[in-house]
């Protein structure tokens, strides 16, 4: 007689087979991402392995016109619902890799409550609760890699000021077809087209940030101007294309790596081709294919200087299908096969 997998709970296979009363039940050894990330399927003590963290930052505020990307936590993590914790055939190398998220301990920080504050307040929230998280009680210890679920851009600024030990010494690599080095035109302090040159002004180097994934007109002149005198390095998004996604994000976050004691990880998925994403405002045609994003969420993961990713710019409220849900879901579930795999 066959026994389940321990992370599926006692019951034997025979057992299963059994007739059940009532509505259709889950397949006991098909586990969902949800049940995954709520810690339900660990198979590893608090402590022990890789830690995953998860925190919501339902940021919009900061979002011109008002929007409803501070609805997207609670409804990517619905969506996880829709997924496995089994990585199947993962990477873009000749032979893919399997990885069960069990072997992980996640924690879900649950989100902030930001929804009834002004802007500038709200981010000053952020920036203060980063700050605690290495005291939380919620973590046996810091956390190998955390996401933290937007909201908008906004976020980008006060996480990284929050989370970075030094910013001199930190780098920053944004997945994303804007520059955001816009200037604070807008009445409103720091906004979601502002974050890095807010990082900068905080005294982020320009040569330890890394932009990847710019539109070929979805910038001006005066912003790659600015980037150029700052030392940022940009890749356009043909340039990824080409190259391939998840090896040029693992190249240029080697490359951070070099001289960076930690480096954190902005996606932004307007970078994503419009018609793949309908749910990101700011998205256009001539974007990226979800399928390389993945890819490179998987890499972000597997670099082991990585501290954390913002994953931002969902609003389902203009996503009928669900489908920029789901892309943000499994960009969080391929950052978390990449962390469980990587090297010792």
């Amino acid at each position: 007689m066959t026994s389940r997998a321990t992370s599926c709970g006692r019951e034997t296979m025979a057992e299963w087979r059994k007739p059940f009363p009532g509505a259709a039940q889950d397949d006991p050894y098909w586990p969902r991402a949800s049940a995954w990330l709520r810690g339900e399927l660990a198979r590893v003590s608090p402590g022990e392995g890789r830690l995953f963290a998860l925190l919501g930052v339902p940021l919009s505020q900061g979002s011109p016109p008002p929007n409803g990307s501070h609805l997207a936590p609670p409804a990517i993590r619905g969506a996880m619902a829709k997924f496995s914790s089994f990585a199947a055939g993962v990477g873009w190398w000749q032979t893919p890799l399997n990885i069960d998220l069990c072997d992980l301990t996640p924690v879900d920080l649950g989100d902030l409550p930001l929804e009834e504050l002004d802007n500038v307040t709200a981010q000053e929230v952020v920036l203060d609760e980063v700050r605690k998280l290495k005291s939380n009680a919620k973590l046996p210890r810091l956390p190998d890699l955390t996401v933290f679920l937007g909201g908008d851009d906004t976020l980008l600024r006060p996480v990284v000021r929050g989370a970075a030990r030094d910013l001199s010494r930190t780098g920053l690599l944004t997945l994303d077809a804007h520059h955001d080095v816009r200037v604070y035109y807008r009445n409103m302090g720091p906004h979601n087209g502002s974050p890095v040159r807010g990082l900068i002004d905080d005294g982020l180097p320009g040569a330890n940030i890394i932009e990847i994934g710019m539109s070929c007109f979805g910038n001006a002149a005066v912003y790659r101007k600015y980037c150029e005198e700052q030392g940022i390095t940009v890749i356009g998004v043909n340039q990824a294309r080409a190259e391939g996604l998840g090896p040029c994000i693992e190249r240029n976050l080697r490359s951070l790596a070099t001289r960076c004691e930690e480096i954190f990880v902005d996606f932004d998925l307007d970078v994503i081709d419009r018609g793949f994403s309908p749910g990101c405002p700011g998205a256009r045609p001539g974007g990226l294919a979800p399928w390389d994003v993945h890819d490179a969420a998987f890499a972000v993961g597997s670099n082991s200087k990585v501290r954390g990713l913002c994953i931002v710019e969902v609003e389902p409220t203009s996503d009928p299908s669900g489908i920029a849900v789901e892309n943000a879901a499994l960009c969080i579930l391929h950052a978390a096969a990449g962390l469980a795999a990587r090297e010792q």
